[in-house]
């Protein structure tokens, strides 16, 4: 994750000529808006899978129109999580803005640090909607209610202004109880075994909010062409203390040529973990090798995953219990992975790497990058060393850009070691790592909101500080191979030592120090942004598209 896109051009301006004119006077650039700039920053791409469609049967084709109605649920719950309702597009008469409104589902910026855009709102709430807005760290702290950390509930208001927990199948009642109504019809029209027992199990978690066994259901699916991602999952728009998970989902038809092809790398998983760049008490996790890679065309994305940066691979679930047991499924949207590539990736390197290392700007090496990215989320550690407990507890609100730039830079370990392995043949350790340096400017254009940004950010900030590239006199980067590797190695050690140790303190120093731009890289990102380069992608997608 050959398709078919269909993309908008990005212009900076549009040049019309003037018809009729008999004086010769040159064409006229036309002023585009602000807003209009913006929303050009995201290219179309058609979400489609001829293909890979055909193969489906007919069963399996009825099922995708049912998928999407529950994916237009999972974005209308995503509204309200995030912002509240969708009564803002109705107040606004601006098309651009209204266009950029929706692509980040609400009036603040996601890919310029949740910036106000529209008149008349202020600072997004890091909390979003999912506790009071006028709720204290001190006054949740207080709060005494075992259920206030649960990924699945919401902190309200009671009559006397106290708060109290509500779990989401209550606050979101009427929403999940149509879900349920539709996932009863998918039942019905499920043949493979594991995607029937999957749905009854994820409907059993929506109406319950307890997501475990639908998880270890989901780890079992392992024959269906069709995947369907849903339910709340992620915690990276919860800002206060990412905990609350977001309603999204995926329809994904699976490549199975190409996930045989990728089959045999789960089996070097536990290798791998022997092999990390650290001292050995930080790499005792062994990683379950019933874990599946596999290849897909995204045909669907909605709610969280659908705001902002698009997702172009997944590695869940995220339940550590379920990674412990039965590892976890890394899914490579390779549709949506190429169109990131082809249309921002590669003219960032070929307008910011030297000319004599451009060659080593390949697809594939950005491919393998990506999904041995997600596959290094299962690597590392999990516990810590001296109390064991768990990671993401002891790092709290850093603990999801930690995790980030720990699946960055072990992913491109991953890649080099499989290629000195020979497991790799179609890059260069090369390729893999100048398109990953490049892949790094085209990330942290997602600004400093987003936790894969600061991740990003950390990351280049330590490969330049160690002397993995330089700047030329025309500011084209240079990568020298040897302190490359060497950075990468040293980089992924302080980061499993991190985690290891449960160093809270020293994370968060270390992000507030690192995970920022810095003037240099300001100016490369203005050169990449008045180059016309689009930040993201934005998708036409639904049964037309599909042809269903």
């Amino acid at each position: 994750m050959k398709k078919i896109f269909i993309l908008s051009s990005i212009l900076a301006a549009i040049i019309i000529a003037v018809p009729g004119c008999k004086n010769n006077k040159p064409a006229v650039e036309e002023e585009i808006s602000e807003m209009e700039r913006k929303v050009n920053e995201f290219a179309y791409v058609e979400l489609t899978a001829p293909e890979l469609i055909a193969q489906l049967s007919e069963k399996e084709k009825q099922m995708i129109p049912i998928f999407i109605e529950i994916a237009q649920i999972m974005d209308d719950l995503f509204w309200k999580q995030t912002f509240g309702d969708r009564t803002i597009l109705d107040t606004i008469t601006d098309p651009a803005t209204l266009d950029f409104v929706k692509i980040n589902y609400g009036p603040w910026e996601r890919l310029n640090s949740d910036k106000a855009f529209v008149e008349g709102f202020g600072t997004k709430p890091l909390g979003c909607q999912y506790y009071p807005e006028d709720m204290t760290l001190e006054e949740f702290k207080a709060f005494n209610d075992p259920d206030k950390e649960s990924q699945y509930t919401v902190l309200r208001r009671d009559e006397e202004g106290k708060l109290k927990v509500v779990w989401y199948r209550d606050e979101y009642k009427e929403e999940i109880n149509k879900v349920c109504e539709l996932l009863d019809q998918a039942i019905e029209l499920a043949e493979d075994v594991g995607m029937k027992n999957y749905l009854l199990a994820r409907k059993k978690a929506f109406q319950t909010d307890d997501y475990f066994a639908s998880d270890l259901a989901w780890m079992d699916m392992k024959e269906s062409k069709i995947d369907f991602v849903v339910g709340p999952i992620e915690n990276y728009d919860d800002k206060l203390l990412e905990t609350k998970a977001s309603y999204e989902a995926f329809i994904l038809i699976k490549d199975q040529k190409r996930s045989d092809d990728l089959a045999k790398f789960v089996s070097f998983l536990p290798q791998l973990q022997k092999e990390l760049p650290c001292a050995p008490e930080y790499k005792t996790f062994v990683p379950g090798t019933s874990s599946d890679l596999n290849v897909y065309n995204a045909v669907y994305y909605g709610g969280d995953c659908n705001s902002g940066s698009k997702t172009i691979a997944i590695n869940l679930p995220n339940d550590n219990r379920v990674a412990a047991t039965k590892g976890t499924r890394r899914l490579q949207l390779r549709n949506s992975m190429e169109a990131k590539f082809n249309k921002i990736l590669l003219p960032i390197g070929e307008l910011m790497v030297t000319p004599e290392q451009q060659k080593h700007l390949k697809f594939d090496a950005f491919f393998w990058n990506v999904t041995f990215h997600e596959v290094a989320h299962g690597l590392g550690i999990k516990v810590t060393v001296k109390d064991k407990k768990d990671v993401d507890l002891m790092l709290k609100d850093e603990k999801t850009s930690w995790e980030e730039a720990k699946a960055d830079i072990l992913g491109l370990f991953m890649v080099t070691k499989l290629i000195d392995m020979g497991e790799i043949t179609n890059i260069t350790k090369e390729d893999a790592i100048v398109t990953y340096i490049a892949g790094i400017l085209r990330s942290v254009r997602f600004g400093a909101s987003s936790s894969h940004g600061k991740a990003n950010m950390m990351c280049y900030n330590f490969m330049e500080q160690h002397g993995a590239f330089t700047r030329n006199a025309e500011g084209q980067y240079v990568i020298d191979f040897e302190k490359a590797l060497q950075a990468m190695n040293d980089w992924a050690n302080t980061i499993i030592t991190t985690q290891g140790d449960g160093n809270y303190e020293f994370a968060k120093s270390f992000r507030e120090k690192n995970g920022t731009i810095q003037p240099a890289l300001q100016q490369d990102l203005d050169k990449i942004n008045q180059a016309g380069i689009p930040r993201d992608i934005r998708f036409k997608q639904g049964l037309e598209q599909l042809g269903l």
